[in-house]
């Protein structure tokens, strides 16, 4: 509250859209803002990969998605000054719990979906929810904004979402009253048509996954909402090319194909997995690993699906802080081993990311392997016992295929 006042409320005079939900708000965030910009809007961005206003979106450095207060309240005040009048704001069940957001007026929110997630932070999945629909109450008490939610009709909590705020649209593939048909599934994105009260629309997303019909869809229903036309709905949401460390190809001319992405919850695991395992024809590599001091429980489930959809697993650390790494990459073994993988057979644990991502890549032979590199995405630091480290993904991924390419140098 008192930065609130220090900064004199920078986001009052703001038209926010929240985003929330466990997986998806980054893109979903994204796909929102280009919508809204490619139709004349004035608008803003801030989520876990970059913040800024209209083109102009610095990265996100901090291992978090909404920063603390005072550096919230400043970085409104200096977009509000380059003439922000609309926000897209992703916001975490932690911002909401610990109201990180008091003060700012959600004039529309989105709900992507609710897994598994943070349970080390909320202790049960009942107040994780509960967090997140705090959100919808929000918006529901502003009296100046649309006070409307978006809300996915296929997630088993849309219901509390539904609750929480008297006017809705609901959104999904099995149902929702916004609903994508003949969808199809590319690897260079999803295309599909939906419909909702006489309009009808034949929306092309360019970035590949079954969850990006649905962040895809979220945005559609945002526009919808605020009346944009046909037209502009359908070029808006074919404008975004992707997000970093959102289902990024790494490509330096190897054979095989390679992917960078953020996945780390077993939600996000087992659609990722199920979309891809039916189109990789050769083998299916995945790297990643899990945080210390975050959930813990979910550990041994990546590992389990990882092993039954994953034809080689490779475990790395993950932001391993204070806790052991061996003993993290132990934990993710076992529900690997459960579903059937033997360690250094097709399971691997090489506790350094680097070294990690350079065994995985020398195991891919042929031009229908895909390797996956999960966990780290847009992520600049990796942490580890003695602090914050730089990092980064794709960069080190361009720099180990050069190598691979390169072949052994000769002394």
């Amino acid at each position: 509250m008192l930065f609130n006042f220090a900064y004199g409320f920078p986001a009052r005079k703001l038209k926010v859209i929240g985003v929330t939900g466990t997986n998806g708000k980054t893109t979903t965030s994204f796909l929102i803002h280009r919508l809204l910009l490619n139709s004349g809007y004035k608008v803003g961005l801030m989520t876990t990969v970059a913040y800024g206003v209209g083109e102009e979106i610095r990265p996100q450095i901090q291992h978090m998605t909404n920063v603390p207060v005072p550096e919230m309240m400043k970085r409104l005040k200096e977009l509000e000054a380059e003439g922000m009048e609309w926000l897209v704001l992703e916001t975490t069940s932690q911002a909401l719990a610990q109201n990180r957001v008091w003060g700012i007026p959600y004039s529309l929110v989105v709900m992507t979906n609710v897994t598994h997630e943070h349970l080390d932070y909320h202790k049960t999945f009942e107040r994780y929810r509960a967090a997140k629909v705090k959100m919808f109450q929000i918006c529901n008490r502003n009296r100046r904004g649309l006070r409307t939610g978006i809300i996915n009709a296929d997630d088993p909590s849309a219901k509390y979402f539904a609750e929480a705020i008297d006017n809705s649209v609901s959104y999904g593939i099995k149902q929702g009253s916004l609903k994508a048909t003949e969808v199809k599934l590319r690897p260079d994105g999803v295309s599909y048509q939906t419909k909702i009260d006489t309009a009808s629309y034949a929306i092309k997303c360019h970035i590949p996954g079954s969850f990006n019909v649905y962040n895809s869809l979220a945005a559609v229903a945002v526009g919808h909402k605020l009346g944009l036309s046909k037209e502009q709905i359908e070029k808006g949401i074919a404008a975004l090319d992707g997000v970093e460390g959102r289902m990024t190809k790494i490509d330096e001319g190897q054979d095989f194909t390679v992917v960078v992405d953020f996945a780390h919850t077993p939600d996000s695991f087992e659609k990722l997995f199920k979309d891809l395992r039916p189109v990789v024809k050769g083998k299916l590599i995945a790297v990643f690993g899990s945080a210390g001091r975050r959930d813990e429980s979910k550990r041994a489930i990546q590992g389990e699906l990882a092993g039954k959809f994953v034809d080689e697993v490779v475990l790395t650390e993950e932001d391993d802080r204070d806790v052991d790494g061996q003993s993290i990459l132990d934990e993710i073994a076992k529900g690997a081993t459960a579903a059937g993988k033997k360690q250094d057979v097709d399971l691997f644990l090489v506790h350094n990311r680097t070294k990690a991502i350079e065994f995985a890549l020398n195991r891919a032979k042929n031009k229908e392997d895909m390797v996956l590199l999960l966990g780290k995405g847009h992520e600049k630091t990796i942490e580890r016992a003695d602090g914050e480290h730089p990092w980064d993904e794709i960069g080190t991924t361009h720099t180990a295929l050069k190598k691979i390419i390169r072949g052994p140098t000769r002394s």
